[in-house]
């Protein structure tokens, strides 16, 4: 497993956000990706949709599996990232930087005291 990026914060369900002001990046962890396997497709976030935190936000399907992505907060997504669209494979291949899946307007930052830190998440996913 690569090295977990210690500006971000992450869920138990292997996703990752990267907040910049108000906004937040949101991905799905190396530990995901390499358990889904070659991903193949991408069904990109709604933009303009509103998400609850852990609600479902978008999907991803590999040759292993089809997974849900959660909102690892609440918000309204608004950017998708387009490039998957043609290249899923973005999101092995880089899933920390250019596979990031969707940005949300975070509603709440209180909620992301609810988030994991990279040391906590590092020990989840150690056990997964």
């Amino acid at each position: 497993m690569s090295t977990i990026p210690p500006e971000l914060l992450y869920t138990e369900d292997h996703e990752w956000i990267r907040v910049e002001g108000d906004v937040g990046t949101v991905g799905i962890t190396d530990y995901a990706q390499h358990a889904l396997g070659d991903i193949t497709y991408v069904d990109l976030a709604q933009v303009g949709a509103e998400v609850a935190q852990g609600e479902e936000a978008c999907a991803i399907e590999s040759c292993k599996a089809a997974s849900s992505v959660f909102a690892p907060v609440g918000g309204r997504i608004v950017e998708a990232n387009a490039e998957l669209a043609d290249d899923p494979g973005r999101v092995n291949a880089d899933c920390y930087g250019a596979g990031w899946l969707y940005k949300l307007a975070i509603a709440s930052e209180a909620e992301l005291s609810k988030l994991k830190t990279p040391a906590d998440y590092e020990q989840i996913a150690a056990k997964d």
